[in-house]
C-alpha cells in the first residue's frame, strides 16, 4: 500500500500542477518570446493576439495546451505500471489534470473549461470515446455557440460512456470523477445563460482563441 502511495502522490502533483499551468505562459516563454498577456487588458487580449498572430498562432497555442496535457498523463501510466496499473495511472493523471484546469492553483481556482484534458484523458482510456467526445464538442458547439455547453456536454459522455465501454472498475470510476468535474465547474454557466450573459463563439470566423479566455 506504502508503494501505491509513493506513486500516485507524485503523478497528483505533477498532474495537478501541469495543468494548473496557463498555456499562454508556456507559449510566452517557449515558443512566441513575447509575454502573450500583454496583448491586451483582462479578457481583451484575445482580440489582439487573434489579429497579430492569427489563426496559425491559436492552433500552435492548442498544441502547446495538448503536450502539456499528454506529458503528465503519461508519466501517471509510467509511475503506476510499475505497479502494473498502467490504465489506471493515465485516467488518474487525467483527473489530476483536468482539477489543475478547472481550478489552477497559480489563477486563485479561477480556470477554464478544460475540454481539450477531457478529450485527452478520454482518448488514452478508449480511443473510440476520445473521438465521440469530439463529435460531441464540436457538434455542440454548432448548434449553441456555448463552449460551457459543450463542456457539460462532454463531462455528461464520459461519465455514461465510462460504464458502456471500459472494463477497469477503478478506471471508470476515475472517468466519473472527471466528467463530473467538468461538468460541475461549468454547470454556473447556465444561470448566464438564461440572463443572456454568456458568450457565444462565431463558428464563421473559426475563432479557436476560446480556449484560453482566462483572467489574469
Amino acid at each position: 500500500m506504502i508503494v501505491y502511495w509513493l506513486l500516485l502522490l507524485p503523478t497528483a502533483a505533477i498532474a495537478y500542477l501541469l495543468g494548473s499551468m496557463s498555456t499562454l505562459v508556456l507559449a510566452s516563454n517557449f515558443i512566441f518570446r513575447y509575454n502573450l498577456r500583454r496583448l491586451g487588458r483582462g479578457n481583451d487580449w484575445l482580440t489582439n493576439f487573434r489579429r497579430v498572430y492569427g489563426i496559425k498562432g491559436a492552433l500552435v497555442l492548442l498544441l502547446v495546451e495538448a503536450i502539456k496535457d499528454i506529458i503528465p498523463i503519461i508519466i501517471g501510466g509510467v509511475l503506476l505500471g510499475i505497479k502494473g496499473h498502467a490504465e489506471v495511472g493515465r485516467a488518474f493523471a487525467g483527473f489530476c489534470v483536468v482539477m489543475g484546469r478547472s481550478w489552477p492553483v497559480y489563477y486563485r481556482l479561477r480556470g477554464s473549461h478544460a475540454i481539450m484534458p477531457l478529450i485527452i484523458t478520454a482518448l488514452f482510456a478508449d480511443k473510440s470515446l476520445g473521438i465521440v467526445l469530439v463529435i460531441v464538442v464540436v457538434g455542440v458547439l454548432f448548434v449553441t455557440k456555448y463552449v460551457s455547453l459543450s463542456a457539460m456536454a462532454s463531462g455528461l459522455v464520459v461519465m455514461a460512456a465510462a460504464f458502456l465501454i471500459l472494463e477497469d472498475r477503478l478506471c471508470i470510476l476515475l472517468l466519473l470523477f472527471t466528467g463530473l468535474a467538468v461538468l460541475v465547474h461549468n454547470l454556473p454557466a447556465l444561470k448566464r445563460i438564461s440572463e443572456g450573459t454568456e458568450t457565444k463563439i462565431d463558428l464563421a470566423k473559426i475563432d479557436l482563441t476560446y480556449k484560453f479566455d482566462n483572467k489574469f
